[in-house]
């Protein structure tokens, strides 16, 4: 399983777009186009911005459509990080139905 520490890319706060979409662009793209599953680790990460998370997994979602969220594990969240988590997944099921 292929994985990608957050905390190394964005320290304690989890809030520069620029930041998620490099990772989006960089490494979750390049990670599902080949089989497997990819975790991304929030270990560190203090809090994250609901921008944050939108930038880093929207467009993963619409592209790959909402059962890509099959494939990508969420590990190390705090309790503050996994709502985000949740908010924009929730917005995106919705939105793509």
């Amino acid at each position: 399983m292929n994985k990608i520490n957050i905390f190394e890319n964005t320290g304690k706060f989890a809030g520069n777009k620029d930041i998620a979409r490099d990772i989006r662009v960089n490494k979750i793209f390049p990670f599902l186009s080949k089989e497997g599953n990819l975790t991304l680790d929030f270990k560190g990460v203090d809090s994250a911005t609901q921008s944050f998370i939108h930038a880093l997994i929207s467009e993963v979602i619409r592209q790959k459509g909402i059962n890509v969220l099959d494939r990508i594990y969420f590990e190390g969240c705090n309790d503050t990080v996994r709502k985000i988590i949740e908010i924009v997944t929730e917005y995106m099921q919705e939105s793509n139905s």
